[in-house]
């Protein structure tokens, strides 16, 4: 079987929904966007940033250790925002830019930082993503409470996956032509 005339698969998550309510919430915080291991949350983050903002200034505390030790001094958001800038080249104070700490179990400290963000710097479009297990796993951080919002992401339900998977093998009306009288459409 060859590949000719099916389309690219295109994903759409429905918690893209959320995202945009938190998004255009006006009591919006910090997101926390939680989940298994490989279910979609870095790819959904960023598919939200490239479609509803002007820019995304990404940090991944996996991948980035140099970015993990600014985490280190103080938890002033306008310290760390100016860091983000430096390092991604994205104006992280723009408030069309959207933040992001991906792997945040990585930095405990992140984390800890949401809190200031919360209170000092709420203008900050700021999402934060990582394992359930991870974040779970750092005794002794201090979690900040009441302070951010949550999502939790699962794996593609079978709506998304039906969604995502109907297109590619629904023909175009010229395909149809090509099939057998009994698949024709009538006309």
């Amino acid at each position: 079987m060859t590949d000719v005339g099916r389309k690219e698969l295109a994903v759409e998550r429905f918690a893209i929904k959320d995202l945009i309510a938190w998004k255009n919430s006006p009591r919006r915080r910090p997101l926390l966007v939680q989940g298994a291991r490989q279910v979609g949350k870095t790819w959904l983050i960023r598919e939200f940033g490239q479609t509803h903002f002007a820019a995304v200034a990404y940090v991944n505390f996996l991948e980035d250790e140099a970015m993990a030790r600014q985490f280190e001094g103080e938890l002033a958001p306008a310290r760390l925002l100016d860091a983000v800038t430096l390092y991604t080249g994205v104006n992280a104070k723009d408030p069309n830019t959207l933040v992001v700490f991906d792997e945040i179990q990585e930095c405990p400290r992140a984390l800890t930082s949401l809190k200031s963000f919360a209170e000092r710097s709420p203008e900050t479009a700021l999402v934060a993503a990582g394992s359930l297990l991870g974040v779970a796993l750092h005794r002794g951080v201090s979690f900040p409470v009441g302070k951010v919002d949550h999502l939790l992401i699962y794996p593609l339900s079978f709506d998304e996956f039906l969604l995502a998977t109907i297109s590619c093998w629904i023909p175009c009306d010229e395909e149809i032509s090509r099939w057998p009288i009994p698949f024709r459409s009538v006309t």
